[in-house]
């Protein structure tokens, strides 16, 4: 995770006090080509949350969008999310954050907030125009959610939806069907049967209404379905088949626990690493609080599909995890400390390693989620080297902290740590003693990805995760196989070696060969990052190219990405299980399609 990890600093920004934001220029569209819906999602008499949803109705892209309503005197927000909120007097205005103003013909997007006071919002405004999408006086209403689908005529491949009408001053046009949240199917009656599905598989289903003005309603509750047969898929496989699930995912990439559901990964998966706590004064620490305890969930959105409610004493990430354990027994939670962005503390937690693993344990342990984590994973990048910050702790702090988290934790609960995949000679595998920590964890997981990628700017272009050394080869030892091959050489079990996986590539821009050993003038662009794009993005917009080092390329336009496809990873999974690995694992769930084919490619492969 070498420079993946960099996208934790800059999701964490995401909640600001009101105080700190800047005041909002209205962008200039016309108001036909946008709505915004406004829903009340939680009421607790002295307060509430609230929910805008902004839609493109029109024919061209949004590039920003600013909503604007008026509260009673009395009614006001006191934090926000997903939009940067300022107001003058009772006027509220809401802008787009820099990573959400861009809206697609047909997209939408939501932000929320949490109020005091009991009103309601009036004399909306999106864009300076009217809210409804027509003239320039609001006071079209959005629908009314319509009834929780029921489901019959369920088969291995198809269920039948069913659900009474939503309500509308001005009338239905049609109804958005969407499994697991994803629109499946737009119609115009009140039932509908979805097809092509999988045996033995568990879906969810919810339903929206849209006007004749195009304004979307809330959705309707959720209905979870499983489709018959499947007996020829045994689950997951007997070997470790880890994800990562990413704390800031929950923000702008708009990915939760239940994604880990819909996507039919998570009865295929065996662990969980939640990424990342941080480390601090040489102490484990919580990150994020918001997003791992407290932001609140409404039923479509969770697991059990029960919403959750303002007084209970867990919500966020951790609940929704407590929730997908029940429903998915076998899978084992793991709390990761550390990371790329977070390592820098691990030196200081090295000086007095006992402390450091009881402040850990607390943590892990703490009274109001103990049920949800079954072990602990250290992600220190990277002891006795350099990542972001160079440690000079000396070869043996590693092996001192893996030692002190294991008495501390005991034999029942698991110790891991995330490791460098750098098998060169006199590289960081040779900096720390992880032969001898070794002992101590029940596996590694060895980062053996991001060898390349455009932080060396003209290239030469090569795949970010080569399974073997190859003719050409940037840096002779930055490959998988000599990675696992040195840590057996030190002593570490074949069985606690798990070889990584990224669901995303590595590219550059100003490539005129197609070949890996390119030249380049700079990083491809990326959605969130340059350089760096996910899998479920690249294998449309730049198919493959051709294979090495038992990876993939692609060279589309002057655009040169390597990552792995659901064809290399099963060759990947074949070499690991020669090599006697425990497994594998992957950075992370939310590079996947939605309906986890990496995923799937894992858990085959290693079967």
């Amino acid at each position: 995770m070498r420079f993946r990890h960099r996208a934790a600093a800059g999701f964490a920004t995401l909640l600001l006090p009101l105080a700190g934001l800047v005041g909002l220029a209205a962008p200039a569209h016309a108001a036909t080509e946008a709505t915004a819906t406004y829903t009340k999602t939680q009421d607790w008499g002295t307060g509430f949350e609230g929910k805008w949803t902004v839609k493109n109705t029109g024919t061209t892209t949004i590039s920003t969008w600013t909503v604007e309503w008026d509260f009673p005197s009395g009614t006001s927000v006191t934090s926000a999310w997903d939009a940067d909120v300022t107001s003058s007097g009772t006027h509220w205005t809401a802008k787009n954050k820099s990573w959400n103003g861009s809206l697609a013909p047909g997209a939408s997007v939501s932000f929320g907030f949490n109020g005091s006071g009991s009103g309601s919002p009036a004399n909306c405004k999106l864009n300076g125009g009217s809210c409804d999408g027509g003239g320039t006086v609001p006071g079209d209403a959005a629908p009314s959610a319509p009834g929780t689908p029921t489901t019959s005529g369920v088969t291995s491949t198809s269920v039948k939806l069913s659900w009474s009408a939503a309500t509308d001053d001005k009338g239905i046009k049609n109804y958005d069907v969407l499994r697991g949240g994803t629109k499946v199917a737009t119609v115009t009656t009140t039932s509908y049967t979805d097809t092509g599905l999988t045996a033995g598989t568990d879906y969810s289903y919810t339903v929206q209404a849209r006007d004749t003005a195009d304004q979307t309603g809330p959705v309707s509750g959720a209905v979870s379905v499983r489709t018959t047969g499947g007996g020829t898929d045994p689950g997951p496989t007997s070997k470790v088949n880890l994800g990562y699930f990413t704390e800031w995912g929950v923000y702008g990439r708009n990915y939760h626990v239940k994604n880990l559901v819909t996507s039919g990964s998570a009865s295929k998966i065996t662990h969980i690493n939640y990424a990342f706590g941080n480390v601090k004064n040489g102490q484990c620490v919580l990150d994020d609080s918001y997003a791992a305890t407290d932001k609140a969930y409404t039923a479509d959105q969770s697991v059990s599909g029960v919403a959750d409610t303002w007084d209970q004493p867990l919500r966020g990430n951790f609940n929704q995890l407590r929730q997908l354990k029940a429903k998915y027994p076998n899978i084992k939670v793991l709390y990761s400390f550390g990371g790329w962005t977070y390592s820098g503390g691990f030196g200081q937690a090295a000086q007095n390693p006992t402390a450091f693993a009881k402040s850990c344990k607390a943590v892990v342990e703490d009274p109001r989620w103990a049920d949800v984590f079954d072990g602990i994973d250290i992600d220190w990048e990277y002891p006795n080297a350099c990542g972001l910050s160079c440690d000079t702790s000396g070869a043996a702090a590693f092996k001192n902290l893996m030692q002190a988290l294991r008495t501390e934790f005991g034999s029942n609960y698991l110790v891991t740590a995330a490791i460098t995949g750098d098998g060169s000679s006199g590289g960081k595998i040779d900096a720390a003693d992880y032969g001898g920590a070794s002992s101590y964890v029940d596996w590694y997981n060895v980062m053996t990805y991001d060898y390349f990628g455009a932080w060396a700017n003209t290239g030469p272009t090569a795949p970010h995760s080569p399974l073997t050394s190859y003719s050409g080869i940037p840096t002779a030892g930055f490959n998988s196989a000599d990675a696992i091959a040195k840590l057996k050489s030190k002593g570490v079990p074949s069985a606690k070696l798990l070889l990584g996986i990224g669901f995303y590539g590595r590219g550059w821009t100003g490539v005129t060969q197609s070949a890996p050993g390119g030249t380049a003038t700079g990083a491809a662009t990326g959605t969130y990052e340059a350089g760096i794009e996910d899998y479920k993005v690249l294998k449309n917009s730049c198919p493959v190219t051709g294979t090495v080092a038992g990876t993939a390329y692609a060279h589309c336009g002057s655009n040169w990405w390597s990552y792995d496809t659901p064809s290399t990873i099963a060759g990947k999974m074949t070499w690991a299980k020669n090599q006697g690995l425990g497994g594998a694992f992957f950075w992370e769930f939310s590079g996947d399609t939605s309906n986890g084919e990496l995923v799937s490619a894992i858990n085959n492969g290693l079967k």
